[in-house]
């Protein structure tokens, strides 16, 4: 087994060992093996496309009687089902040894292995996130003309523990980027075609299945931070690699055929990483400190005594000097009777809220955002 060192152009490849330095390489070998040698707890986000075992018989022509470029390589083949839910039980293991407690799973496949894939992942203690299917705009015909045409394929999302707290989301860096919609579960991209599919020298593809960029973008994009390890046992021609080195994520991938690795090496290599300051994700309010309303009444930002008005001033509370709010006979916190004063069951106190500043109201949370950025320079 070698492992091949991406150097400082990206373009040549040593020799060496793979404890040394096994970041943004690309391991050659089985995964099994390979994934025995990388660190415990060492990766941030596995993401996974292992062989479909599409158990095809004989060849597949269209109407015109045209063979189809179909998966038919050794490496998709396995004896029984058997065979395959062992092959799958090993490299999900090895997966899980090297992935962070608070890392995440994504594997993708088709209606003929995702559900096996599935089974075994949930038998050896992942966790379920999500299931997303990739709904494809341009899919390959049913040229048999006996079953629905196949436009999809369906991706689990897993923590790698039922209890995992603190795994990555970034949940309103994929808003924002959604015109402020959330993201749903259901995909849509075109698969891998013009000049993005990767060639030979007589004009065939490389390999059968790669993956579109877009995928692993909004993979990696939601999922990872900059600096993160991104795992990829199954690394084909390099996709993964390609988006994480863009995106400033660190990427380690395994593959055994010759072929396959010279494309990602060449492919990796002609990658541009964005600029740091492009691939930072949208801050979550999530992730900021919590701020007590208390703490503005202490720092003086807000007067005992002082009066609160909503938006269009109809509802009146005063500061009391312990942190809460009275508005007539209800007192409590700026919660509490944000929602009393609405006779509504909830309220979001800080943009319910709103103070005088120079004749103009605004929310207090603003004042909020005063005391995070303070203690933000405190801890710099």
């Amino acid at each position: 087994m070698f492992m091949l060192r991406m150097g400082g152009a990206m373009g040549r490849v040593a020799a060496v060992t793979v404890r040394e330095d096994w970041l943004d390489t690309i391991l050659r070998g089985d995964c099994i093996t390979a994934l025995e040698r990388l660190p415990a707890a060492s990766v941030d986000v596995v993401f996974a496309d292992p062989p479909y075992n599409l158990q095809l018989e004989g060849k597949l022509t269209r109407p015109d009687q045209s063979e189809v470029d179909a998966v038919d390589d050794d490496w998709d083949k396995f004896s029984s089902f058997a065979a395959y839910d062992a092959f799958t039980r090993a490299w999900l293991l090895a997966c899980r040894r090297v992935l962070k407690p608070n890392g995440t799973l994504w594997v993708i496949g088709s209606y003929h292995n995702i559900f096996r894939v599935g089974a075994v992942l949930q038998d050896l203690g992942f966790w379920i996130l999500n299931d997303v299917v990739w709904r494809k705009t341009n899919p390959m015909p049913n040229f048999r003309g006996r079953r629905f045409q196949n436009a999809h394929e369906t991706l689990i999302w897993a923590s790698r523990d039922p209890d995992a707290k603190g795994y990555t989301f970034n949940y309103d860096a994929l808003k924002a980027g959604n015109d402020d919609l959330q993201v749903r579960s259901d995909w849509l991209f075109p698969i891998c075609t013009g000049g993005e599919r990767l060639k030979d020298g007589a004009g065939r593809k490389v390999h059968p299945t790669q993956k579109p960029e877009a995928l692993l973008h909004r993979i990696l994009t939601a999922s990872t931070r900059p600096g993160d390890v991104v795992l990829d046992p199954f690394f084909g021609t390099g996709t993964t690699g390609a988006v994480a080195r863009r995106l400033g994520r660190h990427f380690v991938g395994v593959e055994r055929e010759p072929a396959y690795i010279a494309a990602a090496e060449a492919r990796i290599a002609a990658i541009v990483p964005a600029p740091d300051s492009a691939v930072e994700p949208t801050a979550s309010k999530r992730n900021e400190p919590r701020v007590p309303f208390g703490s503005l009444i202490e720092t003086g930002l807000i007067a005992p005594g002082a009066i609160l008005t909503d938006a269009r001033a109809r509802h009146v509370a005063e500061v009391r000097a312990d942190g809460s709010l009275r508005a007539g006979s209800h007192i409590g916190s700026i919660h509490r009777v944000g929602a009393l004063v609405q006779g509504l069951p909830a309220c979001n106190g800080w943009t319910f809220w709103h103070f005088e500043d120079r004749g103009a109201r605004a929310p207090i949370d603003e004042l909020r955002r005063v005391v995070r950025t303070e203690m933000a320079m405190a801890g710099a």
